[in-house]
């Protein structure tokens, strides 16, 4: 598939005589023609960075945007706006399929395109950009396909993480089969789940997600998990290799959350190499749909506000990795996994912005606790108006207590860090010198967190 968009691309460089280069929706890289000649000036910023990095920024993307690319139905010209990089002009053919636009070619203007007619306002468009339309509607079909493969398949992956313990093995023998049509999965390949939390589901005809190498599906779910949380079921039915289950089997339910969260399903080369994981979820989290996506973004379309309806910012995103495992009906258990560190990932920023699960240290008991009040001892200090102690308690402690190690992380006299704790103490009426007491408040820090 990958082969035929490369072959479509060459065909429309060919055509115009400029490089062109293919991208998703989302502006994720899928094919590019090569560049030839020697002047060096044509390779701009933009077109280097989409072909070395995967991606367009955030700022291209709102210039581009500007345009109206996402509803033209005929090539539209780009001039260059040096301040978002965009040092050439562009000509965007819009890459359509039944109405819906699945992603956009670009064809770097050096000069020789200035004068070309691109149709529209009773104009005929010249008959290269007729051509190279026709070819943009091509490409439009096969990813309107993979479109639909790859929504079937996130289906039928959402089926098996959402159903009861008992339906797992006809939903797990429903989605090998289906990866089986799609030559995607070999028999006991490993897999993982990768979860990125928040994940945008406002836009509906949002185009598939990229071409990732190892991902085989994907699908949007409520980070709460399945229908008993994702913690429920018994541990035979988890379908792991020495039948016991994993570690996020048979823990609590608790509150399904609101904000949806995406599942990825990713194929290993090795149930204990998670690198192929890590290079998906760093992909995903530049994605728009991603949270507040990349560092610059504008704020990700959200959840409806509590004043009114409007759309709010999900916030930074993060990413999980649960373990590997060969059996599909493993994975509702590794979803959980995932979840639980990529939730961990947000709540302390240096485990994220992607971890794996066994990286998340007290996390992983934490995250299996239902959602209760804070402790009514430890409550006052989580007020706003006492941020700066909380944090001052929760670095002493992550440091085991070491004063002068905690007053150097924290850019402090070791007296400023007395004073602190004895507030901290007085406040809380909790005796820091007792080991109990000094569980009891990191933990609730720690759970505060999340």
């Amino acid at each position: 598939m990958r082969g035929d968009y490369q072959q479509l691309v060459d065909e429309i460089s060919a055509a115009l005589g400029a490089p062109a280069t293919l991208e998703d929706r989302d502006f994720g890289l899928i094919a590019f023609g090569a560049h030839e000649g020697d002047d060096d000036d044509v390779m701009d910023p933009v077109r280097t960075r989409s072909i070395l990095q995967r991606r367009s920024s955030a700022a291209v993307r709102a210039w581009f945007e500007a345009f109206g690319i996402a509803r033209a139905r005929t090539a539209l010209r780009i001039p260059p706006d040096p301040a978002a990089g965009v040092f050439r002009g562009r000509i965007c053919l819009p890459v359509r399929h039944r109405g819906i636009v699945h992603g956009y070619v670009w064809l770097l203007d050096d000069g020789h395109l200035t004068d070309l007619e691109l149709g529209g306002r009773g104009a005929p468009p010249d008959p290269r950009i007729a051509q190279a339309m026709e070819t943009a509607s091509r490409i439009g079909a096969l990813l309107a396909d993979e479109a639909r493969a790859g929504s079937e398949l996130g289906e039928l992956l959402r089926e098996l993480l959402e159903v009861p313990a008992a339906g797992r093995p006809a939903a797990a023998a429903a989605l090998r089969e289906a990866l089986r049509e799609g030559l995607r999965y070999p028999p006991g390949a490993p897999l993982t789940v990768v979860a990125v939390l928040p994940w945008d589901t406002s836009d509906t005809d949002t185009a598939p997600l990229p071409g990732l190498p190892g991902l085989l599906a994907a699908c949007a779910l409520p980070a709460g998990g399945g229908p008993d949380g994702g913690r429920g079921g018994d541990a035979a039915a988890s379908g792991t290799e020495n039948g016991a289950g994993t570690a996020a089997e048979g823990r609590r339910p608790r509150p399904t959350a609101a904000v949806p969260a995406l599942a990825a399903l990713v194929r290993l080369r090795t149930a204990g190499a998670l690198a192929p994981a890590h290079a998906v979820a760093e992909q995903l989290l530049r994605s728009p749909r991603a949270g507040a996506g990349p560092a610059g973004a504008p704020p990700a379309r959200g959840t409806a506000a509590a004043d009114g309806g409007q759309p709010a910012p999900l916030g930074p995103g993060a990413a999980g990795i649960g373990a590997g495992t060969a059996e599909l009906t493993a994975l509702p258990a590794t979803w959980r996994e995932a979840l639980d560190a990529a939730r961990a990932a947000r709540a302390e920023p240096r485990l994220g912005p992607v971890t794996q699960w066994d990286a998340i240290g007290a996390y992983r008991l934490l995250t299996t606790l239902p959602d209760p009040a804070p402790d009514p001892v430890v409550g006052p200090l989580l007020a706003p108006a006492h941020a700066e102690l909380a944090r001052t308690a929760e670095v002493f402690l992550d440091c085991a207590g070491q004063a002068s190690r905690t007053a150097q992380l924290l850019g402090i006299h070791r007296q400023t860090l007395y004073y602190r704790l004895g507030r901290v103490e007085k406040l809380t009426g909790l005796d820091l010198d007792d080991g109990e007491h000094r569980l009891l408040l990191h933990m609730a820090l720690k759970a505060a967190r999340l």
